[in-house]
């Protein structure tokens, strides 16, 4: 290991940039045919948002953090899942710091494998109404 044996410098001057100050800017996904193309911004950025760390498979992908996407309960009992199921979205998107709070959050379950979920999430760019998203947990 190499130790600096020259002057250290801590420069006091950094600028700290305020998550609602940050652009969303970003490319357009079409999820149904499986390309990009043009941008969304604020709140259709956040939708889009919503929608990839609900369908991205937490822990499984090493481009996201640990902290980003769902975490699938794959064979957890169906109590359990029934249980623990809206805590786990919930605390999937409440990692993005320009979600503010999640409200009017329901589930219905449709199959063993599959869940329509139906909230509004409380973002600094205005409400996101998620209406009837399904998601895979099995």
């Amino acid at each position: 290991m190499v130790v600096p044996t020259g002057d250290i410098t801590i420069i006091p001057d950094i600028e700290v940039e305020d998550a609602s100050q940050l652009p969303t800017r970003t490319y357009q996904l079409d999820f149904v045919r499986g390309r990009c193309g043009g941008f969304v911004d604020g709140q259709k950025a956040m939708e889009q948002a919503i929608f990839k760390v609900l369908n991205t498979v937490r822990f499984k992908h090493l481009i996201y953090s640990d902290d980003y996407g769902f975490e699938n309960m794959i064979g957890h009992d169906e109590l359990y899942v029934r249980g623990d199921l809206g805590r786990r979205i919930q605390e999937a998107l409440l990692q993005d710091e320009r979600i503010i709070s999640i409200s009017d959050f329901r589930l219905e379950f449709v199959t063993k494998e599959d869940v329509l979920v139906d909230l509004v999430a409380h973002t600094i760019y205005g409400d996101v109404h998620l209406l009837k998203e399904a998601v895979r947990i099995a």
